[in-house]
């Protein structure tokens, strides 16, 4: 009897503990009160090739991410390689990075990689390779190590403005704002008259492929998306942004968060089926 009540009892605590994540979760600060909307999702690449569950790769995988959600609390840049030490766990290793938006304080910086580290792995369920980039943070993986400080200039993610200028001045001053992005070592702010942009590469690039990189994704920015008053162009080891002062509102943020909304669906769906579980066996239990 005291061996039932026991496991009841712990069984209630699972569940009010299953209960307060979901109520954590659904309390997660909105782009209202997240500095500079970093939680937003850019975009999200998954590989094919998939993964067998409890494998090396898998373990390996798992101390990456736990590596990355440790060191973003210290520093806005690293790259790991995990499992590649002997021939016998080569199959096996995990080789990644993460990086912060330059001008992220580093509180803001763990929060953004925390939540890429949850997300990742649902998004991109027992992928070999991965990527999520999210407005302030960007947390990448893969089986091999070949992409690390290789200049990689494909387009990742584009957005074009539907919102068009047709003044002198707008594009006078946005092309100020572009030369001084292509010029970047790293991560820089460039404004001129009301508009803005920033533009940064990773910190695995040296500086000519940065200033490569950088020059291919201005480029991009004016050939693929014209007069748009606002645009972005991530590149596979950079990006480059511009805007009209004003134009990004907290609407236009939240229609591109679609998979922060599935992540989120799906975190509460898998949640509340844990709770009800639990609550029915307490329920056969004491019946029994």
């Amino acid at each position: 009897m005291f061996s039932l009540q026991l496991h009841s009892t712990h069984r209630i605590i699972l569940a009010l503990r299953l209960s307060y994540l979901l109520v954590f979760i659904s309390s997660l600060p909105n782009s209202h009160s997240y500095p500079s909307r970093t939680h937003i999702t850019i975009y999200a690449s998954c590989s094919q090739e998939k993964y067998q569950p409890n494998t090396p790769f898998e373990i390996n995988l798992n101390n990456f991410l736990s590596s990355v959600a440790t060191s973003s609390s210290e520093v806005t840049y690293d790259t790991f390689s995990i499992g590649n030490g002997t021939s016998t766990t080569q199959d096996g290793a995990v080789y990644g990075l993460y990086q912060c938006r330059g001008d992220l304080h580093p509180i803001d910086c763990s929060k953004c990689i925390g939540r890429s580290v949850n997300q990742i792995s649902l998004v991109c369920p027992y992928s070999l390779g991965a990527s999520l980039q999210l407005q302030g943070c960007y947390v990448r993986y893969e089986h091999s190590g070949d992409f690390l400080g290789k200049l990689d200039t494909s387009i990742r993610y584009k957005k074009c403005s539907k919102d068009v200028s047709s003044d002198v001045e707008f594009f006078r001053r946005r092309d100020d704002v572009l030369e001084d992005l292509q010029t970047a070592n790293g991560f820089r702010v460039s404004s001129s008259g009301l508009v803005q942009g920033f533009a940064q590469c990773l910190g695995d690039l040296s500086v000519s492929d940065c200033s490569t990189c950088l020059v291919d994704a201005v480029g991009k920015l004016k050939s693929l998306c014209g007069s748009a008053a606002a645009a972005d162009v991530f590149l596979g080891q950079c990006y480059a942004r511009y805007w009209a002062s004003g134009y990004y509102d907290e609407s236009d943020s939240h229609n591109n968060d679609q998979v922060g909304k599935s992540v989120a669906i799906i975190v509460g769906v898998f949640g509340g089926l844990a709770v009800l579980v639990v609550l029915l066996s307490i329920c056969k239990k004491a019946a029994g």
